[in-house]
């Protein structure tokens, strides 16, 4: 295999897939660069493993919130991708999540939660802009879709009862996502310096329990470098900060607005990828809350850990 094929196949492992779902905003997800699209012909799967944490639950009683949300989830995501045009590409993404909910009573303490499949989502990315020079190259696109109920919403607590609706791995809700995204390679003229912007939204719709889960917003701005490069480029590492700010709104619960479920957070983090070979590359990244706003029932994300693996190949039809 020649250079400029290993080049191609790595470049296009490693700008595949865009992180999905704008409840995972701080995590890492596939790809280093979001708005350019997977070349055509080509696909890849790819799995992410991440971890989300919130702030234990204070109460002096046992109650959970109808607003709750995981204290502790881990979500398996399983990526499919492919190019089917040179601006255009699909993306099937199928989580399994686990949630948990702990409780920090005056008297006692308590966990409860359950592991299920969640919402496929399922969405095209088309690259409107694209723009060579010696400076590197700049890139826009725009992703949309959307998340269908093919989610669990039957955990119950110890009492027999259904948990409440942002503790179950579905939603039950037909939800729509919307994302723009901007990538901007030799940063400053520096050839290996990469600016990426990913701003998106999941505006709900009402599911299980008659609870519309609040709709969300996000903006994400990762700066990478690759110290390290080889000369066939089989081999690349890419790291840098990253910064996100994550915006919910207040949930509906039969009509009714639980004021002082949302709020904002802001997570600063760092993301590494490291290409292995031509079409198989591996991250980890890790983001921590910063500041957040107060709320009567708001949990904000305290911390989220990311890492997975993709593999590329061609799929011609």
């Amino acid at each position: 295999m020649d250079i400029v094929s290993r080049k191609e196949l790595l470049r296009g492992a490693l700008l595949a897939v865009l992180v999905i779902c704008a409840g995972r905003a701080g995590a890492q997800g596939a790809a280093p660069e979001t708005a350019p699209p997977l070349f055509p012909g080509g696909a890849l799967v790819s799995y992410n493993s991440v971890f989300s944490t919130r702030g234990m639950f204070a109460a002096s009683t046992g109650n959970i919130p109808a607003t709750a949300r995981p204290t502790f989830s881990h979500e398996g995501l399983f990526h499919f991708t492919w190019g089917f045009h040179r601006d255009l590409d699909l993306t099937v993404l199928v989580p399994v999540v686990t949630n948990r909910f702990d409780v920090n009573a005056s008297a006692f303490r308590s966990s409860l939660g359950g592991t299920g499949l969640g919402d496929v989502t399922l969405v095209v990315k088309y690259r409107f802009y694209r723009r060579d020079s010696e400076r590197g190259t700049t890139q826009a696109s725009v992703t949309f879709g959307p998340k269908i109920p093919t989610g669990s919403t039957n955990l119950r607590g110890a009492n027999g009862l259904l948990l409440p609706a942002g503790l179950e791995p579905g939603s039950g809700s037909t939800d729509l996502f919307l994302a723009a995204n901007w990538t901007y390679t030799g940063l400053f003229n520096i050839r290996r310096l990469v600016a990426d912007e990913d701003f998106h939204a999941a505006l709900r719709s009402q599911g299980t329990e008659k609870t519309r889960l609040g709709s969300e917003i996000a903006s994400r701005f990762w700066l990478s470098y690759r110290p390290y490069e080889s000369k066939n480029v089989a081999r690349e590492w890419f790291i840098g900060p990253a910064l996100t700010w994550v915006h919910m709104q207040d949930d509906r619960i039969s009509g009714l607005t639980q004021n002082g479920s949302g709020g904002d957070v802001l997570l600063a983090g760092v993301a590494n990828y490291l290409g292995l070979r031509p079409g198989l590359h591996v991250w980890v990244g890790a983001d921590w809350d910063v500041a957040h706003s107060t709320g009567p029932t708001f949990m904000p994300i305290r911390r989220h850990i990311s890492f997975g693996i993709t593999q590329q190949f061609r799929l011609h039809f």
